[in-house]
């Protein structure tokens, strides 16, 4: 099964808002992530770089979340 990418990424700023606004983003783009380690695991990942554009929106969330703290 392919994994299902968002309808935007959070690439800039503009998105990354938007992103915001999504309830259960974070929750979403953790579980995508796993499911990409599972398919990787089997070898029936076709898009590696799906991984690292993944965690890089993880990193930006976790960022976002921290700033929002402080």
């Amino acid at each position: 099964e392919q994994s299902q990418a968002h309808a935007y990424s959070c690439e800039n700023e503009t998105n990354f808002t938007t992103c915001q606004k999504e309830p259960n983003y974070f929750d979403s783009v953790k579980e995508e992530l796993f499911n990409l380690r599972f398919q990787h695991t089997v070898n029936q990942l076709d898009n590696p770089m799906r991984m690292k554009a993944v965690k890089r929106d993880i990193a930006r969330v976790k960022t976002f979340i921290r700033k929002q703290e402080s």
